[in-house]
């Protein structure tokens, strides 16, 4: 399996909704009439984000990347 790293210098500013979503009983879909959870704001930089975070008095939490272990391997030792 692989995980790339495609964009994955860019910071990511989520809006979480703290109330309860209503769940459809006809469709099973979850729902509310608060758009704002939907937004995902992409930043070139940590300080971008943070700034506009405080700029628009926003709570945020930033969660830094944990460096990666990588294991290199051939395709024939999935054989073995």
């Amino acid at each position: 399996m692989q995980s790339g790293r495609s964009k994955f210098k860019k910071w990511v500013l989520k809006i979480t909704d703290k109330k309860n979503q209503v769940r459809d009983t006809m469709m099973g879909w979850n729902g509310g009439s608060n758009t704002s959870s939907q937004i995902q704001l992409n930043f070139k930089t940590k300080e971008d984000a943070i700034y506009y975070a405080e700029s628009n008095n926003l709570d945020y939490e930033v969660l830094e990347s944990s460096a990666r272990k990588v294991i290199s391997k051939s395709y024939a030792d999935n054989f073995k």
